[in-house]
């Protein structure tokens, strides 16, 4: 069995074979049939391909010269304005090969310090002729503006179900795995268009016969919708005797974290069969036990008082 994760395995490799993000592979196309990009900033969630098209940018750019003129930091890891002296005015001043120019990749460059962030500007000032630079961020509103008006920004869109279920599919066949109609919706639901999770799952799921729903949610160490549904419906019942017991298999049994069922009742909210205005009272609630979580709560007596208001609204 190959030790190679799936998430680089299957990382496309030239821009024609990216999912989706059509509006921003369509403009690249041009540039590098033109031999020259400017500055960029990519945005958006995680998982949707920024750091992938950047690559394969690079690649299509420089062909065999790509690793040599090509540079990604990740600004999370080093964010002040030491890095952006160093290792980026580095990489920044020095010649590229082969070709007119390099470029640089700053992975979360909104984790930048606002110092480092006005370093970067100078840098980019001063090192264009022979540097291109492309900021991915996941909030474009956390960089500066003097480095926004240099740069052409990408807003990257959430990726389609569509999109999801065909990477799925490619991964799913070139691996000969057997996974049913509803393991792939539960994929789906979890993955929330980050393809990255997807491999993950699908790698974690792939030393059994077949992948199913309910070993989604398992390997995935995730609750399952139902399991939530369920609890959430014996409390409107006034049975909170029940509701009880499920959450507390939620917590023990499945050893789920108190912020991940509290992040599932958010989601299962809105198909209860409940009013609007009982929804709107009852997501107030959420926001205000999800606060008491992160302060350092109790998980179980949180929850259970967060279904004791489900009580509220008994059918």
């Amino acid at each position: 069995m190959s030790l190679e994760l799936w998430v680089e395995k299957y990382r496309p490799r030239k821009l024609d074979e990216v999912i989706n993000q059509k509006h921003v592979v369509d403009r690249l196309r041009i540039w590098v049939a033109q031999g020259s990009i400017p500055n960029m900033m990519f945005a958006g969630s995680a998982g949707v391909g920024k750091t992938t098209i950047a690559l394969c940018l690079a690649r299509e750019l420089f062909g065999d010269h790509w690793k040599e003129n090509f540079s990604e930091t990740n600004a999370s890891d080093e964010r002040g304005i030491d890095v952006v002296r160093g290792k980026i005015k580095e990489f920044a001043r020095t010649r590229p090969i082969g070709a007119e120019f390099k470029v640089m990749l700053l992975d979360e460059a909104d984790a930048l310090t606002q110092e480092a962030q006005q370093a970067l500007r100078r840098t980019m000032e001063k090192y264009s002729s022979i540097t291109r630079f492309i900021l991915s961020c996941n909030y474009s509103s956390r960089i500066i503006e003097p480095i926004q008006s240099r740069c052409v920004v990408f807003r990257f869109k959430g990726l389609a179900d569509s999109a999801v279920e065909e990477y799925i599919n490619k991964i799913s066949k070139a691996e000969n795995l057997s996974i049913e109609k509803d393991g792939i919706q539960a994929i789906i639901e979890l993955a929330e268009g980050d393809l990255r999770k997807v491999a993950n799952i699908l790698q974690a799921c792939s030393t059994r016969e077949k992948i199913t729903n309910n070993l989604v949610y398992e390997i995935s160490a995730q609750a399952n919708p139902q399991d939530i549904k369920n609890m959430l419906t014996a409390a409107l019942s006034g049975n909170f005797d029940e509701a009880r017991k499920q959450l507390f298999n939620l917590i023990i049994n499945q050893g789920l974290s108190g912020e991940d069922i509290i992040k599932n009742i958010h989601k299962e909210l809105f198909s209860l069969p409940i009013d609007e205005k009982a929804k709107v009272d009852l997501l107030e609630k959420i926001g205000e036990y999800e606060f008491r979580l992160n302060q350092g709560g109790t998980p179980e007596i949180q929850l259970l008082a967060l279904l004791s208001q489900f009580l509220k609204y008994k059918k």
